[in-house]
């Protein structure tokens, strides 16, 4: 693409973010007014306290201007690590007393006056429900990618979220990260010419080792144990979900967990690797491509006819493949007609010197989701009241494009997909894959 097309094609750009009709633009929505506080703190609990929230608290607790003062989790030794971590970490730097409460209730957390901001860490299924609940509650919003399980969560995000006029980043770090930045960059200034094709890869695993896409659940159930209110943990899932340590898993309230939360490969809790790593690589490639936004016109699944990898079709003529391209490693290889570029994590190559990074790329000192760079990103914009660099509207098209994998993929089939009105086409058997039905008690309230 050249830079005009990019400007014309781009959701972000001097017009603002493509939406539906209805939905009011990022950069038209008024914000809440700037945060005023004696000393510039900002106030922040942590709403799901596993592996991946002890990461995030890291990060932000790093941050001179940040404290970190509520955590809420439905398992009680992650609490009480939660409770742990944070003490540990203020009474390093002098404190004598530090307060900081936890709750098995989210809503305990959005009811405090007293915080301005939560991080949304709890499994996928919950995101869509907690994260519209903290928009009404008038909270800014830390939400880990996938953004939302489901097509139509998204869409309801999208709307709280403005309706509100929140801010809220995507966990999609990747975007802070030099080496992607580069590579999209290249790609949008048409240093690579016109974009034909891009790879992608997120990954197989021993749950599918045939496909990213999400298997129903075969583990043995378990005994819930002690301290775990399971029923909380289901949300919105039916109650014929059942307990697997595998799915919560926990080593005691010193230690992070020895393996991810395995709910993400299964159905229906997550979306495999499709929404797990394709949320970060997918994400890339749109964002490569100017179609943060928006999204795909067709997506046919691997097998049918003689399409070998799962693939993407935009109304540009540009062609995104999952498939591998530097053997187990997710990325992202941007293909155009005057060279390429590959990218993942802490590599970068280019096929012409002009295109390669000086330096670096990323420093593996420090775990991936540590580095405190896209953390800043929205603090800054907590301050600000302006959008930072994943805002809803973003996070709601990459986690689309993977959801329209797994449909795909689902049905066996192509599907046709409209980006703009955000529908399937003539297709209600793809549409009433877009969500599922909450079980009594549980609903989407915008």
């Amino acid at each position: 693409m050249v830079r005009r097309d990019f400007l014309k094609a781009s959701a972000i750009g001097a017009a603002g973010i493509m939406m539906p009709a209805g939905i009011v633009s990022a950069s038209a929505a008024p914000k809440a007014p700037a945060k005023k506080s004696a000393n510039g703190m900002i106030n922040m609990g942590f709403i799901g306290l596993g592996q991946q929230a002890m990461y995030l608290l890291s990060g932000f607790m790093s941050m001179s201007d940040v404290r970190v003062v509520a955590g809420c989790d439905v398992y009680d030794i992650k609490r009480d690590r939660f409770v742990k971590r944070v003490t540990d970490y203020y009474q390093g730097k002098g404190e004598k007393k530090v307060k900081v409460d936890v709750y098995e209730d989210y809503q305990d957390v959005l009811a405090r006056p007293d915080i301005d901001a939560v991080v949304i860490a709890a499994p996928d299924h919950q995101h869509a429900i907690i994260a519209i609940a903290a928009c009404k509650a008038g909270k800014d919003v830390y939400l880990e990618k996938p953004m939302t399980l489901t097509i139509y969560e998204g869409q309801q995000l999208v709307k709280a979220v403005r309706k509100y006029n929140r801010i809220l980043q995507v966990g999609s770090q990747q975007r802070s990260s030099d080496e992607f930045i580069l590579a999209a960059t290249h790609a949008r200034e048409g240093d690579l010419g016109q974009i034909k094709k891009i790879k992608v890869y997120v990954g197989r695993n021993d749950v599918n080792p045939y496909s990213a896409a999400p298997v129903p659940c075969n583990l043995p159930k378990m005994e819930v144990p002690a301290g775990l209110n399971w029923d909380k943990w289901l949300g919105p899932l039916p109650t014929s979900v059942y307990y697997h340590s595998n799915l919560d898993p926990i080593v005691d309230n010193e230690h992070n967990e020895q393996l991810w939360g395995a709910w993400r490969w299964y159905k229906p809790m997550g979306g495999g690797l499709m929404t797990d790593w394709g949320a970060h690589m997918f994400d890339i490639a749109q964002w490569a491509i100017g179609k943060d936004g928006s999204g795909p016109v067709e997506i046919i699944p691997a097998g049918y006819s003689y399409f070998d990898h799962l693939t993407y079709k935009y109304d540009n003529g540009i062609i995104v493949t999952e498939e591998p391209f530097d053997g187990s490693t997710p990325g992202v290889q941007i293909y155009g007609e005057d060279g390429w570029i590959k990218v993942s994590r802490g590599k970068y190559e280019a096929s012409d010197k002009k295109l390669e990074m000086k330096g670096a790329a990323g420093d593996d000192s420090v775990p991936y989701e540590t580095k405190v760079g896209h953390h800043r990103a929205f603090i800054e914009a907590v301050k600000s009241r302006i959008d930072p660099n994943v805002p809803v509207e973003v996070g709601h098209s990459s986690c689309t494009v993977c959801n329209l994998g797994n449909i795909a993929m689902d049905l066996g089939r192509p599907v046709v997909w409209n980006p703009i009105v955000q529908k399937f086409m003539h297709d209600p058997e793809a549409t009433k894959l877009m969500h599922y039905d909450y079980r009594p008690g549980y609903k989407l309230d915008v």
